[in-house]
């Protein structure tokens, strides 16, 4: 993109983030935790804008894990009232901006029946839109995700012989969405944490010291640009 430095010709289909810092961006700052997480919506957004701005076709967020349900009850009880009113500010938005909003993860007793209604209701707004798809990984881990298709398949009765690849991919919570091009983790830290393990086989990682809450589009913008500087390979070797 001019000004920019990003070729609009391989810019990464997926791109998939790791939201994390809010709660030292808060304790930075002599704020409770739940202020960090505050302070990260406007992050969230800004980079969905810069997202949309070079073509990104797919975004994924983690917003919430199977694990973040240890945290102290006041703030996943927090999460969940945010997260149901981030999705009342911005689906109108999103849907004027032809965002497909689409949630990953395990639909159980603990997450909200209020908030489940209102990511249906997102959902069901914006299915028909194509201009990007934004999937909110929520109560969601990989290694859940690699358990319930596997539980799938037992349940539809597929012959140890015929399970493979395919098979699995195919009882994914999405098997539409493609594997990230590329994976942004945020405030200085070198892990996965449990995201898109399946998914992640071959997907370029880029770090950044950022805390999330500072994230903005010039940061996407940078990701992106390093990944535009690697060799993909897959595996195999460049002639």
């Amino acid at each position: 993109m001019e000004g920019h430095g990003i070729d609009l010709s391989r810019v990464p289909a997926h791109v998939a983030c790791v939201m994390d810092g809010n709660g030292r961006w808060a304790r930075a700052r002599g704020l409770p935790r739940t202020g960090g997480h505050a302070a990260g919506e406007e992050a969230m957004f800004d980079t969905v804008e810069g997202a949309l701005e070079v073509g990104v076709k797919w975004l994924t967020m983690f917003a919430f894990s199977t694990e973040n349900w240890r945290r102290p009850p006041d703030e996943v009880r927090y999460l969940m009232n945010f997260n149901e009113h981030i999705l009342m500010r911005h689906r109108d938005d999103l849907n004027e901006k032809g965002v497909r909003i689409r949630f990953a993860g395990r639909r159980d007793w603990r997450v909200p029946k209020r908030l489940l209604r209102h990511m249906d209701d997102s959902a069901s707004l914006t299915h028909r839109n194509r201009r990007m798809t934004l999937t909110i990984c929520f109560n969601y881990g990989g290694r859940p995700e690699v358990v319930d298709a596997v539980r799938a398949l037992v349940a539809d009765g597929v012959p140890a012989s015929k399970i493979d690849e395919r098979a699995i991919h195919s009882r994914l919570y999405w098997q539409d969405l493609p594997d990230p091009d590329l994976v942004v983790r945020t405030s200085g830290e070198y892990r996965i944490s449990n995201f898109l393990l399946w998914q992640l086989a071959y997907s370029e990682l880029y770090f950044t010291d950022v805390l999330w809450p500072d994230f903005r589009r010039e940061d996407l913008f940078q990701a992106i640009r390093e990944y535009q500087r690697r060799e993909r390979r897959y595996g195999g070797v460049k002639r």
